[in-house]
């Protein structure tokens, strides 16, 4: 049996896996994350989930391959309705998608999540949205972490249903929904380096912006002001 070989983003997303967790995959890439994490021990089932027939056939393809179909379903459905209630499926992971795809997935399937202990989500982009997301729906954001991979930031995102009450949670900052309540306190060297980008890149746009768009140059210096603070 051939071993997978994960990216790096795909393996710090596996890192947050519990120990024998059942794993859905959703938009499952080739199933390469649920086969990892079969091989190796790490988790005894997961599903893979994908909507578009190909992407399908290449992950029931790949599991095939690996014979472990025993142990890895992969079926062909939009979002979390790939879930049944009896998989007792109780860690989501949606990796390599854009937060508000994400936010609309998680939102479609919502019946899908009342036994789900852990979310496990990877968005390409929209991060706070996402955040918003989960705080709106009572999720608690358990951890965080960042990474650079060819050339591309990558976030991740752990979250957990909220033991405390609804009442007693605190609504997240726009610096806490912007930057990641565990980020930016972290304020890791891949954290500082994503931001010190997008600092040169509004920095550009501000020297190209004609004087006369005072509310336009506004809106940049305050992103410039926030992401300033964030980083220091």
């Amino acid at each position: 049996m051939n071993e997978i070989k994960l990216s790096k983003r795909l393996k710090m997303v596996a890192g947050f896996v519990a120990p024998q967790a059942r794993v859905a995959d959703i938009g499952s890439d080739h199933a390469y994350l649920p086969t990892y994490l079969v091989q190796s021990g790490q988790i005894n089932f997961a599903l893979a989930g994908e909507v578009v027939k190909g992407p399908f056939e290449i992950a029931q393809n790949q599991v095939n391959e690996m014979n472990l179909q025993q142990q890895i379903e992969v079926r062909l459905a939009s979002g979390l309705a790939a879930i049944e209630l009896t998989d007792q499926i109780d860690t989501i992971v949606i990796a390599g998608m854009g937060g508000i795809l994400i936010s609309e997935i998680l939102d479609a399937g919502q019946e899908k999540l009342a036994p789900v202990k852990r979310l496990i989500l990877q968005p390409n982009n929209h991060e706070d949205s996402l955040r918003q997301w989960l705080f709106d729906h009572h999720f608690m954001i358990k951890n965080e972490a960042i990474l650079l991979e060819a050339g591309k930031f990558y976030e991740i995102i752990v979250a957990e249903p909220s033991e405390i009450s609804v009442s007693k949670i605190s609504v997240p900052s726009a610096k806490s929904l912007m930057f990641g309540p565990i980020l930016s306190e972290e304020k890791s060297e891949v954290f500082q380096q994503k931001w010190q980008k997008e600092l040169t890149t509004l920095h550009k746009i501000l020297e190209r912006l004609p004087e006369e768009q005072k509310e336009k140059r506004q809106q940049i210096l305050q992103q410039i002001s926030e992401i300033t603070e964030a980083i220091q």
